[in-house]
């Protein structure tokens, strides 16, 4: 694994995303939660590709 993977500016946030997708959908059905992370992730990578530079 490169070292980048492993530093605590991504897991933090990996892990604070599952948490609140956790709790957010608790009164949602399988569907609304997937959809939910999908929608999350696509944003997450999006960002980290803009703020990588498009590498």
């Amino acid at each position: 694994m490169p070292a980048d993977l492993l530093r605590l500016d991504l897991i933090v946030p990996i892990m604070m995303y599952c948490a609140l997708l956790w709790w957010v959908g608790r009164g949602l059905s399988w569907a609304a939660r997937l959809a939910t992370a999908v929608v999350t992730l696509v944003l997450i990578i999006a960002v980290l590709l803009v703020e990588r530079g498009w590498r």
